[in-house]
């Protein structure tokens, strides 16, 4: 399995394409310092929630759309060498001088292999983030991995649990003041990759009216209300076939 570093930006909607230059720009540098994966996708269908949602998360104004991202490392000893070499790099200082979006409400962390199944690759992508009791861990990953069998088989390619590890209290926003954490409890980063859209919302349906995933509100090992969650497509794959030498393959969005 591997270590997960996770990211949600709020991002100009006129500064797609720039973001995705800048992103593309920093994936050389992420795989000499030791990366295996660096994907980028744009927000497609997030929805807006009572309680807490992407939006919330990186307080995004009118005119922003939200990023979900994530790098992929073989380690945390390997994520941590290479935020080493990122924070002592003279290039690393001039894209930073150059970010496309605010960088203050920018929400990150590092998370801890809690489950990977599968191992396709597909160009979109459900992002979840959530809290969890620390106590209730094992049950989370118990019904983890139930639902992940079940969205297998309805198409999906691969689903990520990462329970964190490395989750820091920001000044302007951070993962736990995003899912309002108590104090007993972590944040999970997961998600699930699809072969297209339209799979994925084929398998929502299934899931809904599958009664072996109906919830069961005195049983779930977590507060949904407080878990937020959407649909992305992929704009930019350290690992999509094809890449050039050293920079990401831009992925088209579905319509």
């Amino acid at each position: 399995m591997t270590y997960v570093e996770g990211f949600i930006v709020a991002v100009p909607k006129a500064n797609r394409e720039e973001y995705r230059r800048h992103a593309a720009d920093f994936m050389p540098l992420f795989k000499e310092f030791g990366g295996s994966r660096h994907v980028e996708a744009w927000a497609s269908d997030v929805p807006d929630g009572k309680v807490t949602d992407f939006r919330k998360a990186v307080q995004a104004k009118e005119d922003e759309d939200v990023v979900f991202s994530w790098f992929e490392y073989s380690s945390r000893e390997a994520r941590d060498a290479a935020s080493a070499k990122m924070m002592s790099d003279p290039r690393m200082e001039k894209m930073g001088a150059n970010m496309p979006f605010d960088g203050k409400r920018m929400v990150y962390g590092g998370f801890a292999p809690l489950l990977d199944q599968g191992s396709g690759r597909g160009p979109y992508v459900d992002g979840f983030v959530l809290p969890v009791p620390h106590a209730r861990r094992e049950d989370y990953l118990a019904m983890a991995e139930k639902a992940g069998g079940t969205f297998a088989k309805y198409g999906s390619l691969r689903l990520v649990e990462g329970w964190g590890d490395d989750v820091r209290d920001g000044k302007v926003t951070d993962f736990r003041r995003a899912v309002q954490a108590k104090e007993d409890e972590n944040v999970v980063f997961s998600w699930l990759e699809w072969p297209d859209k339209a799979t994925r919302d084929a398998a929502w349906a299934k899931m809904m009216d599958d009664p072996a995933m109906q919830p069961d509100p005195d049983n779930t090992p977590f507060d949904g209300k407080r878990m937020f969650w959407g649909g992305f497509d992929i704009i930019l794959d350290s690992a999509a076939e094809g890449e050039s030498a050293g920079a990401g393959r831009e992925l088209k969005a579905a319509e």
